[in-house]
């Protein structure tokens, strides 16, 4: 059995997942429901799909959960893009968290195609 714990992409994504909420807290209270709950939920997205795919038994299976991440961290991405047009983060912040996102989504794809055998 594989255990996800040990992968460094859910460890990240894990911590990613922190500096995502403390982010959504500082948006304007009309946000919090609305692009903060949807960063949140895409945020959560990314580690529990590694989770539940490490938890699969083929490695079809396990790919196609990693793949879920994958598309749950461009979803991340294009919801900070749009926080950041918003005014609601600082550049700085915006940069940082683009590139740990970015990461992220370059290690999950790298993953994927260690699994399925592409090179």
């Amino acid at each position: 059995m594989r255990n996800f714990k040990n992968y460094e992409i859910w460890i990240d994504s894990i911590e990613l997942t922190d500096v995502i909420y403390d982010i959504c807290e500082s948006f304007p209270k009309n946000e919090l429901y609305q692009l903060g709950s949807q960063m949140e939920r895409a945020v959560v997205s990314i580690p529990s799909n590694i989770a539940e795919g490490a938890g699969r038994r083929s490695e079809a299976e396990f790919a196609h959960f990693l793949d879920i991440a994958l598309g749950s961290a461009y979803e991340l991405e294009t919801q900070l893009i749009i926080a950041k047009r918003r005014k609601y983060i600082s550049k700085e912040l915006f940069e940082t968290t683009d590139e740990n996102i970015m990461s992220i989504q370059k290690r999950i794809g790298s993953f994927i195609a260690t699994i399925i055998g592409e090179r």
